[in-house]
């Protein structure tokens, strides 16, 4: 490993994973304009908020396999490139569901370059700076900044600066190129390696670690970002008709406390790891689930506080879920396959994004509050098979 002298070079990678979470969440707080100004339909928002999952996983299983081949750096900067070009063409689609379908999935490519390589090349100089347990905490951090204040900064000027469907992607085109300028200076990790040759996909499990994945990491996987989703998209849509003139802030509002809760609950995650005493994914699951169960009497009843009370529980169960399940697989991981199993994990995380679109579809069948229920439930169950396979592992351990 070719790492530079320097301490702390995670810090020149940090700007690149937090642009490029920006790019996957500037669109959140808009999506009450293109629901009220555009007139898209719930249903059609929602399948836009998770249309980047279909650039995402790809991109996941891409780019761990080219960023071992190339080095982490040349992989970023094209991430970066990429988190360009899907905030241009969203900004110039905003009447267009299939421009801004496309421009989701591109932004879904670029993420998934930040999520992947920016986060191994965290993890990697951590443990060059002998920092390893910190590697998935300093990697969880800078993605939740990223989505949390780029979600905060596009809806505060959609809400009130000029331009509403474009300053907010312009902004994170100019910090896109502040952040590759940054990087250049970034200790490689993984330089040129010709013998790397399977280059067409890195999602992969080591045989060794399938049993403790299968049991332990895989049931709650899609809830860590299902939590925000449900947050962010499904709670205020549920209170809209009560905030005329102010959907675009109220939204902005939820998504920064939720994410702003999941932040500081990473941020404090090595102390919280040692209080709940490995059980950080049990506990955040069990958070979600509350929060689903707090949105219920949202949808029956039209309660904007409601809402805000359940964002920051949604915060605190997505961001200890994120760091349990992230630690967890990268603990898995040789050298060898920390890239693939890493995608492996937050291909799956990201399934939690199709869910709003899923409950707006069934809304045709069933009430909401009945949905949220139903939602509800089926969080607890997967935190009880987690909660199952951790005392398995820890037996047979």
């Amino acid at each position: 490993m070719t790492v530079g002298p320097q301490a702390r070079s995670w810090l020149l990678v940090a700007p690149a994973v937090i642009v490029l979470a920006w790019g996957g969440n500037h669109f959140l707080p808009l999506m009450q304009y293109y629901r009220q100004v555009e007139g898209f339909s719930q249903v059609q928002v929602d399948i836009l908020l998770g249309a980047y999952v279909f650039g995402i996983i790809p991109g996941f299983a891409l780019s761990g396999a080219w960023s071992d081949r190339y080095g982490r750096r040349p992989v970023l900067l094209v991430g970066l490139g990429l988190g360009v070009l899907g905030s241009v063409v969203l900004a110039s689609s905003s009447a267009s569901f299939v421009g801004l379908g496309a421009g989701r999935f591109i932004c879904g490519l670029s993420v998934a370059a930040g999520m992947v390589v920016g986060t191994s090349w965290i993890k990697e100089l951590s443990i060059a700076e002998g920092r390893s347990s910190a590697g998935a905490r300093r990697a969880a951090g800078m993605l939740t900044i990223g989505f949390g204040g780029g979600a905060g900064i596009g809806g505060a000027l959609a809400q009130w600066g000029p331009w509403p469907a474009v300053v907010p992607y312009l902004v994170q085109i100019v910090a896109c190129v502040v952040a590759a300028v940054v990087l250049l200076r970034a200790a490689e990790t993984r330089p040129f390696t010709p013998g790397v040759t399977r280059l067409y996909g890195d999602l992969r499990l080591p045989r060794s670690a399938r049993p403790t994945f299968l049991r332990v990491i895989l049931p709650l996987a899609p809830w860590v970002f299902a939590a925000p989703a449900l947050s962010f998209a499904v709670g205020p849509s549920l209170v809209s008709g009560r905030l005329p003139g102010f959907t675009v802030g109220f939204a902005t509002l939820v998504v920064v406390i939720t994410l702003g809760a999941g932040w500081v609950t990473q941020f404090f995650s090595g102390h919280l790891a040692t209080f709940l005493r490995g059980r950080m994914g049990v506990v955040g699951g069990s958070l979600i689930a509350l929060g689903a169960v707090l949105l219920m009497p949202a949808a029956a009843l039209q309660q904007v506080w409601i809402v805000l009370v359940a964002a920051p529980v949604f915060g605190a169960g997505y961001g200890l879920a994120m760091v349990a399940g992230l630690a967890a697989a990268q603990a898995l991981a040789t050298p060898r396959d920390l890239a693939g199993i890493t995608a492996v994990y937050y291909s799956l995380t990201y399934l939690g994004f199709l869910l709003p679109a899923a409950l707006a579809a069934l809304t045709v069948f069933a009430p909401m509050w009945v949905l949220l229920g139903g939602t509800a439930a089926a969080c607890a169950l997967c935190t009880a098979l987690a909660a199952h396979g951790l005392r398995r592992t820890v037996t047979v351990g």
